[in-house]
């Protein structure tokens, strides 16, 4: 697949079930109730969202108890950058956290409080993707991407990375290199507001 064939399945097939998966967070009406759904990585049905579902109930219930005592300061984070910074160092060092639930956790989050990634975050199968780029690292700007990727937001491009690992690694359909699959979102769902 080229590039643009894998922005346009990509903006065909997976964009409004991305967004769909992150309007329940949009919609909250409290930033304690924003990160309660968002660190217990419950969907609008009340199931656990599909990434975090093999991560011990407890340890979710961990996190977001850390996660609430700091709710002055994740509404008050200045940038998606700033609000990943305080999750990481406040859930990052639980046992069985890793940098993906990190990453969805504060994504989540930052829906709410309608503080978006400006850049593209690496973990899990992302990873993957990135290196048919030369990518490497915790984040990259995605101005350095080719570019038919500039039709996507930086969330939606490390989606992209996972879900096209193989694609854009020149690789049959398969599992990525790390073992992995990643999950991906829901089809035919209605446009997010405010950018998630």
């Amino acid at each position: 697949m080229t590039h643009d064939e894998i922005v346009d399945t990509y903006i065909r097939e997976y964009r409004e079930g991305a967004h769909a998966e992150m309007r329940v967070f949009v919609d909250l009406r409290s930033p304690s109730a924003a990160i309660r759904m968002a660190a217990l990585s419950l969907r609008a049905d009340g199931k656990r969202q599909d990434h975090q579902r093999r991560i011990p109930k407890q340890v979710l219930d961990d996190a977001e108890v850390q996660l609430q005592t700091i709710r002055t300061n994740i509404a008050k984070a200045t940038d998606f950058d700033a609000l990943h910074r305080l999750v990481l160092a406040q859930i990052g060092p639980i046992r069985g956290v890793g940098e993906l639930t990190v990453y969805d956790i504060a994504h989540r989050i930052g829906c709410y409080l309608g503080k978006h990634p400006e850049r593209v975050y690496l973990h899990a199968g992302t990873k993957v993707g990135a290196r048919a780029f030369g990518m490497r690292g915790t984040s990259f700007d995605p101005a350095v991407l080719p570019r038919p990727f500039a039709r996507l937001s930086p969330a939606e491009i490390e989606d992209v990375l996972c879900i096209f690992a193989d694609a854009l690694a020149g690789r049959k359909k398969g599992r990525n290199n790390n073992g992995s699959r990643c999950v991906v979102p829901r089809k035919s769902a209605p446009p997010l507001r405010r950018g998630c």
